[in-house]
């Protein structure tokens, strides 16, 4: 009889454990813009405010070992992707899934590892900050002594495509000419490959990889005079040979052909492209709140119940 009974609440309570669903703590990262570190202020503060707001667990990833810094000028985005990849894999708090928050060339770091990482955790939310997703027709200016400016201000304009600053300035792998597509194309070590833009060599499983997001926030600053055209961070930008009219992102060839997922995303009714008034990366706590911090909150696990007989979905 008392064991008949144990049998019976054993049943009742793993009965109502399927009947509901279950509320998970989902871990966000965050990568950083150029020129910074995760132990800088801003990047420190930012991450502790979106845990505080989102009572999710946040963590700030940076590339190089010793001089994050320098290795986010020099290091090639193609190479900082694979380290992120490597990090992400390593780090056990991620591994059921985690989200992504990814400031300006953070961002591009961001989508590399989202696109490229084969067998890293599964990303859930993808929120881009000023990212320059189409690229950027100005190199970003440089304005201390060294070799990095001497590269970036220097070599890196006068010929941005030859392999030494491809190999050796992380912005070169994002500057996109309008009027010198073809050595873009031919050249550009890491946005023509991420955005699928070459059509001998356009690769499904990065779309597939990209497409897969549960959901993806993009945010344009007004007020952004460093990525050019600011438009670059809804995926907008210059028609080929031309530096003056901006192609909205749904009129871009990448959006018509949906190279990457981004149009299918988009009609799912997964992305939003947000604006947000301010200069580049500066962001009202009111709008993280609005915008941000909704993705990265505690929310219901996205896997459905299934009959273990029939695989259909189970229904309370």
């Amino acid at each position: 009889m008392e064991k008949g009974l144990t049998m019976s609440c054993v049943l009742v309570v793993v009965a109502f454990l399927a009947m509901v669903h279950v509320s998970v703590s989902v871990p966000f990262v965050v990568f950083p813009e150029i020129g910074t570190q995760c132990s800088d202020a801003p990047n420190a503060n930012f991450t502790q405010l979106l845990s505080n707001l989102s009572s999710s667990p946040g963590f700030c990833i940076e590339i190089g070992e010793g001089n994050p810094i320098g290795a986010s000028w020099l290091i090639p985005l193609t190479q900082q992707a694979e380290v992120a990849c490597d990090k992400v894999t390593q780090m056990e708090e991620l591994s059921q899934g985690y989200n992504i928050v990814g400031r300006a060339q953070g961002s591009l770091v961001a989508r590399g590892l989202i696109e490229f990482c084969e067998g890293g955790p599964p990303v859930h939310n993808y929120i881009s900050l000023a990212g320059p997703h189409a690229g950027t027709a100005d190199l970003l200016r440089c304005n201390t002594s060294g070799l990095i400016c001497d590269i970036a201000n220097g070599i890196g304009k006068e010929n941005p495509y030859s392999d030494f600053v491809q190999d050796n300035l992380a912005p070169s792998g994002y500057f996109k000419n309008p009027k010198n597509v073809t050595g873009y194309l031919k050249d550009c070590q890491y946005l023509p490959k991420l955005n699928n833009e070459r059509p001998y060599e356009r690769n499904t499983t990065y779309k597939d990889r990209f497409a897969s997001l549960q959901n993806l926030v993009f945010v344009l600053f007004e007020n952004d005079t460093v990525i050019v055209p600011k438009e670059s961070s809804w995926f907008g930008f210059y028609p080929d040979g031309d530096l003056t009219h901006v192609l909205p992102v749904q009129e871009t060839k990448l959006y018509i052909e949906d190279w990457i997922g981004l149009k299918a995303l988009v009609v799912a009714g997964k992305v939003q492209f947000v604006n947000v008034t301010g200069d580049h990366l500066i962001m009202a706590d009111e709008d993280l709140v609005k915008y941000v911090v909704p993705l990265l909150q505690d929310q219901q696990s996205a896997a459905p119940r299934l009959n273990r007989k029939t695989k259909e979905p189970l229904h309370p």
